[in-house]
Order: structure tokens, then sequence, then C-alpha cells
């Protein structure tokens, strides 16, 4: 009975069982602070499903934008709570060039601490989604179309040296 209902109003939303949702979850836990890539996730999705390619990254891009928006707020709140210390060039770099460093957001390692400064630092909230949104973006755009344009043999060949 769940399970009927649950695949119903999958097909109402028009979203694949698998899918879209795990690409949203994915990308919104890797762009805390928690180490996990969303990248694998978002290009099995389009491999299976060619057609999803543009649904796939608009929900990539949503999800982890809405991850770096939860770094954002923890570094807001970090602030009130810790020292006021600016001693990091980061800080100083942050505040020089403002929202437009989000576009950096998409960095592996640094790109959600990046997330988390502007928030610390109290950078304009709105320009910097903006900017970080751009970024994730142009990352899931930019990955997705290489590992897309791999021939399907190199994989196997991957999978055989692992396997």
């Amino acid at each position: 009975m769940i399970e009927s209902a649950v695949l119903w109003l999958l097909n109402i939303l028009a979203v694949p069982t698998v899918g879209l949702t795990s690409v949203f979850l994915i990308s919104f836990v890797s762009a805390t602070l928690l180490p996990l890539g969303s990248e694998p996730a978002v290009f099995a999705v389009i491999k299976a499903n060619p057609e999803m390619f543009w649904p796939v990254i608009l929900v990539a891009t949503l999800g982890n934008t809405l991850g770096g928006m939860v770094d954002y707020w923890m570094g807001y709140g970090a602030k009130q709570a810790f020292s006021k210390e600016r001693s990091s060039r980061w800080f100083h770099w942050l505040e020089r060039f403002g929202p437009k460093t989000m576009l950096l957001a998409w960095l592996p390692g640094i790109g959600d601490p990046i997330c988390t400064l502007a928030g610390w630092l109290r950078l304009p909230f709105w320009p910097s989604v903006f900017y970080m949104a751009i970024g994730k973006f142009l990352r899931y755009l930019f990955m997705t179309w290489v590992l897309l344009n791999v021939p399907d043999g190199f994989w196997h060949r991957i999978a055989d040296l692992l396997g």
C-alpha cells in the first residue's frame, strides 16, 4: 500500500524512483563540511538517463547551493559563538573581494570552508548565494561534460583494473 502510494507520488511529480532525489540529497550533503563528492552520483544518473542531463545538473546545483547556504549560516552563527580574530589571509582576501569569492565555492576541499567564512564575515547573503550557485553550476556542467566525453572503453578498463 505504502509502496504504491510512493510510486504514485513519484509519477505525479515526474521524479524517477532513483535519480533526482538521490542527486539532490548527495549534492546537499556534499556541500556541507562532510567529505563526500557528488560528481560520481551526478555522472551515474546522467549516464544512465542521458535525457535527464539538464534536470540532473539543475537539481545538483540546487542541492549543492542549499548546502553552501547552510555553511554560510553556520559561519554566521559561529562568529557569534567564537572569537573575533581575523588574522588569516583568507579573511582579508574574502573581505577584499566580497561575494564574488563565492565563485570559488566549487573548489574541492576549500569551497565549503569559503562558504562558511563568508557567513563568518557576514558578506551580503543573496549576492554570495548568487555567485555560489554560478560556480557550482559551472562545476557540474564542466565535470559532467568531461566525464561523458571519456570513451566507455576507458571506464571498462578502469573497472577491470580495480576488479
